[in-house]
């Protein structure tokens, strides 16, 4: 039933005087609220995988180098198979395409994945979308970091936009000086890569990052495209473009677990992705 209070709308299910189960809340100068809601706290949309979503990996040496043997993958016919152990809402069976795989290019300013050119090129000529991306060091300058992945990925024009992987730990987060200092050579690195390639680049953070970090971020790096992290059943609030749904995933084709990611849109607009904001050119 319908509710007002606060300036806030909220049209849903209600039980002991709270919000339960599906609902939708409306509130001045903010995101509509449409999902599911427990304990009056909204949890997100609970997602129904189907074979209409549009699904990719990420990958990095460790889908090669598995306890002290190498495996290639067969990028001939790759599928995913399962999305992890968590309890899933999947209709029929889970075999999916891979649509798109992102690959670690590299790290820091020395560091880069011997395997990233081989995987580019194969994907590239199975159909499937290629997309770069960099971890990001709090020890060495962004500047230094952006010229290193550049130099080593160089993104193919057509590619998606590549990608700054974004994960340090609170103590790493104080000893470079604080989350302020980390905000400007985010910035730095997404402005270098995006004047060099001609295209916005996108971040990955975790659950954790965006509850404690994000809302403090400039406006300017709030705006960018959010791939996030967060292996629950309920699709994540934020700018969203990607959804790493879960670390321990199958594909066939290649050994052990791999990141399992879902696009937030249809496969129309993924095509419009590609169209519109690939690569423009690598310098």
């Amino acid at each position: 039933m319908p509710y007002a209070i606060d300036s806030t709308y909220y049209a849903g299910s209600w039980k002991a005087g709270m919000r339960r189960n599906f609902g939708i809340a409306i509130e001045p100068q903010k995101t509509i609220h449409a999902g599911i809601w427990r304990n009056d706290h909204f949890l997100g949309e609970q997602m129904v995988y189907t074979a209409h979503r549009v699904y990719g990996i990420d990958i990095s040496r460790f889908q090669h180098d598995i306890k002290k043997k190498t495996y290639g993958i067969d990028w001939s016919d790759l599928r995913i198979t399962s999305l992890g152990s968590l309890k899933r809402r999947i209709n029929g069976n889970a075999s999916y395409p891979v649509s798109f795989v992102y690959i670690k290019a590299t790290e820091g300013k020395t560091l880069r994945n011997k395997y990233f050119h081989t995987d580019a090129m194969h994907a590239r000529q199975h159909g499937i979308a290629v997309g770069a991306y960099h971890f990001f060091s709090t020890h060495t300058s962004a500047a230094e970091q952006a010229a290193w992945f550049l130099k080593y990925a160089a993104p193919h024009q057509g590619d998606l936009p590549p990608m700054l992987d974004v994960e340090p730990t609170e103590k790493q987060i104080r000893d470079m000086g604080g989350e302020d200092v980390l905000f400007r050579a985010m910035l730095s690195w997404l402005h270098i890569v995006e004047r060099h390639t001609g295209t916005r680049p996108l971040i990955y953070v975790g659950q954790m990052f965006v509850n404690r970090h994000l809302p403090n971020a400039p406006q300017e790096l709030q705006d960018y495209d959010i791939w996030i992290a967060r292996y629950s059943e309920f699709k994540p609030f934020v700018q969203l473009q990607y959804w790493q749904l879960t670390p321990e995933g199958r594909v066939k084709g290649i050994h052990g677990d791999v990141d399992i990611n879902v696009f937030n849109g249809t496969k129309e607009d993924f095509q419009k992705l590609r169209a519109l904001n690939g690569v423009k050119h690598s310098k």
